[in-house]
């Protein structure tokens, strides 16, 4: 009983998709309008996103011997001054025995000046970097649970299998054809990966900055997210590039080369 009606809603499905497509090929081209001037006045002003005034953040990288009790001094310190920590990330570095925390901090410059001398005097902290102001390769793994049913499908109860609707079963079926495949190219447009795949969820997977992450769970959030776990920033500086010469330079060591020195030709 299942598969008829199964197939009867894929064949009402493809009935209704003949007929919308024949209706759309029989309109007329849409010519678009040119805007006046007040109307490309007014999108350009709607569309500008307004300022946001946000507090000074401060990236802290502190290098300390892998041992207990590090990560409560350094979070007591940072509390104690009253710090709104965005992020904080503890991990093994390559070396066995040293461990780097990562720290977000929204706070005054002051204030970061002295808590970094607090953290320096801990006794198994071996160096406090301040990357504040420095070019930095920012990234944050995320890892969201997102439905495609809907948002209202979470609240939905589910019919029973001997009284299904074809016209429902066959609503149901595209529209979760149609948010897979949503969140499939958004997924692709952030560079992300889809991990697992379900008959009500998707699983992706997105490593990225801070910025580029809180965007994607913003564009996913119509689609329903059923969860999210963020590990949080972890940073490292550029290298920087060579100089090269400036041309007064270049003119300046080849000036007293005197020609008649040269090799013919």
């Amino acid at each position: 009983m299942l598969r008829t009606h199964f197939l009867r809603a894929t064949q009402l499905a493809h009935r209704q998709l003949h007929t919308t497509a024949s209706r759309a090929a029989r309109r007329p081209p849409v010519v678009p309008q040119t805007p006046s001037v007040e109307q490309a006045v007014y999108n350009i002003l709607h569309t500008t996103p307004e300022v946001q005034h946000k507090g000074s953040r401060q990236i802290l990288s502190c290098l300390a011997h892998n041992e207990p009790g590090v990560i409560t001094r350094v979070s007591g310190i940072l509390q104690s001054r009253g710090f709104n920590i965005e992020s904080f990330v503890a991990a093994h570095t390559e070396l066995p025995g040293l461990s780097r925390m990562t720290v977000v901090l929204n706070g005054d410059g002051n204030q970061i000046v002295q808590a970094k001398r607090q953290l320096e005097d801990i006794v198994p902290m071996w160096a406090v970097l301040d990357y504040t102001n420095t070019k930095l390769v920012e990234r944050e793994l995320l890892l969201v649970r997102v439905s495609i049913l809907g948002p209202e499908a979470q609240g939905e109860e589910q019919e029973p299998e001997d009284d299904v609707d074809v016209v429902w079963a066959s609503k149901k079926l595209r529209e979760t054809s149609a948010h897979l495949r949503a969140l499939t190219e958004l997924t692709r447009l952030f560079e992300g990966r889809l991990l697992d795949v379900s008959s009500d969820s998707v699983i992706i997977e997105l490593c990225a900055k801070p910025g580029r992450i809180t965007s994607f769970i913003k564009l996913c959030r119509p689609f329903g997210v059923l969860e999210a776990s963020r590990t949080g920033v972890m940073a490292l500086p550029r290298a920087p590039l060579p100089e090269e010469p400036q041309d007064d330079e270049f003119e300046d060591e080849h000036e007293g080369v005197d020609a008649t020195t040269l090799p013919p030709g």
